[in-house]
């Protein structure tokens, strides 16, 4: 009899246990949804929009409390999506970076205003980027780069465009005062990561190993592409669901190198929205606005008109991140775009709820608006700005 009784009462202690890990996902305006109604929604947005692959996660307490995968790696040959899927990160690498740089600062490695060609023994015109960036030579003339600094690469006011090759002639050059304005530009991240090689003597994925990866045993991510990644990884898909591509980087950038997997973000993301490895100056600063944005758009010829449309949200550049600020608190995002894949990141640390969408979908983004309602109540998300046109309007 004691032996039953031991066994109810432990199987009594195991669906305690089980119905604690089935509590509801809360959501920033104090709602919430349960596990099996969210991924039905999920399921139900990527069928009526045509997502390929979807990786998910959302947090509570900012801890991973939903994650899940759907959908296509390759839809060609029906692999599925998995948490260690190799994913192309694309921008999600910038935020890796500014984190790392952010770490540097504490260091004292490097410092946010000191203009970076202090740093370094001889003329930036003599220094080039492997790859398609080649040099620095294009800037000179235009004594203005003697001015840019770390802060200015971080919050994306140094005045470059986002690459070279997007300009008629392909050239590099500075568009307008440095510090004055936000322009999103890879450029700035690039000659960031030079600068960062030269202080140190190391190339950036050393650095990010030390730093990022292995702190939070990241054993599969890298800024160069590694054979173990053959044995499974996502391709971009477009809106027909065809297959585009993965690039193989053989060289690292900041700008967006980074090769990963669902679970192996989340680790680093996790970290990230904690505050760990960093002192809370540099947490601060990161994740709060350094300077307004007023762009209609991110991109395109409308990142260049400004308007008062996010006057409401207060939206500006942290370091490495969008901040916002809404009804519930301050926020912080960063998203990733390629042919074939979105991602998006943002967190509410006073609510301590934030999200993780990885998609390997040129349709993905267009579910990002009521995916982000859906999941954790966030409808201050500038979709427009992004251009996150939801599938239903495109």
């Amino acid at each position: 009899m004691r032996s039953l009784l031991l066994l109810l009462f432990a199987a009594f202690c195991l669906l305690l246990s089980s119905a604690g890990t089935a509590q509801p996902i809360r959501r920033i305006d104090g709602s919430a949804i349960d596990a099996a109604t969210l991924d039905q929604r999920v399921r139900d947005l990527m069928e009526k929009a045509r997502v390929t692959g979807l990786c998910l996660t959302v947090y509570n307490n900012n801890q991973p409390v939903f994650a899940k995968t759907y959908g296509y790696a390759i839809a060609a040959t029906k692999q599925p999506m998995t948490a260690s899927t190799a994913l192309y990160a694309l921008s999600l690498s910038k935020a890796v970076f500014a984190h790392l740089v952010m770490q540097l600062v504490d260091r004292k490695v490097i410092d946010l205003d000191k203009p970076l060609v202090h740093y370094l023994p001889r003329s930036l015109m003599t220094y080039t980027f492997p790859g398609k960036l080649s040099s620095f030579k294009d800037l000179e003339g235009d004594g203005r780069y003697k001015k840019i600094t770390a802060r200015m690469c971080l919050d994306h006011t140094t005045g470059f465009p986002n690459f070279r090759w997007f300009e008629p002639d392909r050239k590099l050059r500075i568009k307008f005062e440095p510090g004055s304005r936000v322009s999103y530009s890879g450029e700035g991240l690039y000659l960031l990561q030079v600068i960062l090689q030269e202080i140190t003597g190391r190339s950036l994925e050393s650095l990010a190993r030390e730093y990022i990866f292995e702190p939070c045993g990241m054993k599969a991510s890298s800024y160069v592409w590694q054979p173990q990644y053959e044995q499974a990884y996502a391709v971009g898909h477009d809106r027909k669901n065809d297959s585009t591509f993965f690039p193989r980087r053989t060289i690292a950038n900041a700008a967006g190198s980074l090769t990963t997997t669902m679970d192996e973000f989340n680790r680093f993301y996790t970290l990230l929205i904690n505050g760990r490895r960093l002192s809370k100056k540099s947490f601060h600063d990161m994740t709060h606005s350094q300077i307004r944005i007023r762009s209609v758009k991110q991109f395109g010829p409308l990142s260049w008109k400004d308007s008062t449309l996010n006057d409401n949200i207060q939206l500006g550049y942290g370091l490495g991140y969008v901040v916002l600020q809404s009804p519930h608190g301050r926020a912080y995002f960063k998203e990733g775009n390629d042919q074939g894949w979105g991602h998006y990141t943002i967190a509410f640390p006073d609510k301590k709820i934030a999200v993780v969408i990885l998609t390997n979908s040129d349709n993905g983004e267009g579910i990002f608006k009521d995916l982000l309602k859906e999941t954790i109540g966030d409808v201050y998300t500038p979709w427009y700005w992004e251009n996150y046109i939801p599938w239903y309007e495109r």
